[in-house]
């Protein structure tokens, strides 16, 4: 008898869920010059979903992602311990994050199912950051006199 592969369908139904969260993220991107409209959608440990969208800046450097937004909307609520993002893109292709934004959520994780979406031919594809940034530069790359001590 062959046995059959087991569908975690809570986790399944979530990863859906996060996925429809990013795609209603990506109506309120804000990209005027590059027309690249991205949404994401960032679920904690503690379940909560915090979302993002791109936001353009005619000063290029003044633009910030969609998945940096989704994170720092975590972090400022007081949430670091993520379990998964999507990633919803108006395009035929799921495009991956950016450098600078996986170099940012490695700061909180050492891996993460990372859902990646095109809008246009609803195609899903279902990564991870471990995958997408194998090698990434840690606390632990700094010398030890350039940490500064935290009292508390």
């Amino acid at each position: 008898m062959k046995s059959k592969k087991l569908i975690n369908h809570k986790k399944k139904k979530e990863g859906i869920h996060l996925i429809e969260e990013a795609v209603k993220a990506l109506k309120n991107s804000y990209a005027p010059y590059s027309r690249f409209k991205v949404g994401s959608a960032l679920r904690t440990k503690s379940g909560r979903i915090f979302s993002g969208c791109n936001v353009e800046n005619a000063s290029y450097g003044g633009t910030v992602c969609a998945e940096r937004v989704a994170i720092f909307n975590a972090v400022s609520s007081g949430e670091t311990d993520f379990e998964a993002i999507a990633i919803a893109v108006e395009g035929s292709e799921p495009a991956p994050p950016c450098g600078l934004c996986l170099q940012v959520m490695a700061e909180f994780c050492d891996d993460l199912p990372v859902y990646l979406i095109s809008t246009n031919n609803k195609k899903v594809v279902k990564t991870s950051l471990g995958k997408l940034l194998p090698e990434r530069f840690k606390k632990s790359c700094l010398p030890q006199g350039t940490r500064f001590k935290v009292k508390g």
